[in-house]
């Protein structure tokens, strides 16, 4: 079976946008690998994909048990604020959450921003 043949989890994402994950995952951001770190092999209890495509987005962390995306958000962000608004409102077209942390949190304060992502994941259980 195809992974395209999985709408559900990569909600109809194109076969390019599947090369180009693959090019991200091997070139993460120092942040990006800080967290992946905690949040790889189910350490949370939960799987998380890191660089999963969905429709014509990457994004940076994905949870498809409780359709929760986790992004990274580098210095460009700053700039392109408009352009994150519009894309999490894409994104929540699926009914994902997607919540942002900069790449400071991450290197700063891991701890703070593995809580606040576990509190998510219970939220979500307690809908669920």
């Amino acid at each position: 079976m195809q992974r395209t043949d999985l709408p559900d989890m990569f909600y109809n994402a194109k076969r390019k946008i599947f090369q180009n994950a693959c090019e991200l995952r091997e070139n993460m951001t120092d942040a990006e690998k800080h967290l992946w770190l905690r949040l790889n092999k189910n350490q949370l209890g939960v799987r998380f994909k890191a660089q999963h495509p969905i429709d014509i987005f990457i994004v940076d962390f994905y949870c498809h048990k409780y359709k929760l995306v986790v992004e990274v958000d580098g210095d460009i962000h700053s700039f392109q604020k408009d352009y994150d608004e519009g894309r999490t409102a894409e994104l929540e077209r699926f009914d994902l959450k997607i919540i942002r942390f900069t790449n400071q949190e991450i290197l700063n304060n891991i701890e703070k921003v593995v809580d606040e992502i576990k509190k998510h994941l219970s939220a979500s259980n307690t809908k669920a």
